[in-house]
């Protein structure tokens, strides 16, 4: 039987080298290609007897993890491959929220990348090692990811971190005080500060908010 695939890439020479990968395997032939995920499911609206669809994550118009949700939506009989540059954690977890079967790294080999549509096709899923890692991690910790936006928009200065980390061992605003050799007044305020930046509204929630993206 052959295996009918498309390939998703805004960028021409990278759809080249994946087509030029497939053709040295004779069970495979790429049915279309399209630059963005909005021109896949226009295409797809006028045939989706396909197997496979290798996509890219980053392009303009719609994405790959957009166009995979759709796509996964509409045609759940097609298995998707993500092909990217990109192994970073965030696009991993969101591909596979959005549903697809498997991720790999462009630079991939013609073997490696036959065979991941293979296992792919018989319900396995296609991950090159790094991946298959970050993703077994992203499991473990999946509340990481979830923070990793609001990670980046807090930060404390190393005061307001000592004072919370005061506060999170349970101590009155006066002890924190004598610890830090301030007055209870600057604590007041260095909390107040605190609070405002991890948009909390008591002591509970910023000691779990900054646990939670590892601020103490």
């Amino acid at each position: 039987m052959t295996i009918k695939t498309a390939i998703v890439d805004d960028n021409s020479f990278l759809i080249s080298a994946v087509k030029e990968k497939l053709s040295f395997f004779e069970g495979v032939s790429v049915k279309f290609t399209a630059i963005n995920g909005s021109e896949l499911l226009e295409l797809l609206n006028e045939n989706h007897n396909l197997d496979v669809i290798l996509m890219d994550i980053e392009m303009p118009v719609l994405n790959g993890i957009e166009a995979t949700e759709i796509v996964k939506q509409k045609y759940p009989h097609i298995k998707i491959i993500m092909l990217t540059v990109f192994d970073n954690d965030e696009n991993i977890f969101n591909a596979i929220k959005a549903g697809a079967d498997g991720y790999l790294l462009k630079e991939v080999n013609p073997e490696d990348l036959h065979n991941g549509i293979v296992e792919t096709l018989n319900g396995g899923a296609a991950m090159n090692p790094s991946i298959a890692l970050k993703t077994l991690k992203l499991l473990r910790n999946p509340i990481q990811i979830q923070n990793e936006k609001e990670k980046e928009d807090i930060t404390l200065t190393t005061r307001e971190t000592e004072v919370l980390e005061q506060l999170s061992k349970g101590l009155s605003y006066n002890s924190i005080a004598d610890n830090l050799i301030l007055s209870t007044g600057t604590i007041r305020k260095h909390i107040e500060n605190i609070y405002k930046k991890l948009q909390v509204h008591n002591k509970l929630e910023a000691v779990q908010k900054a646990k939670k993206n590892n601020l103490i």
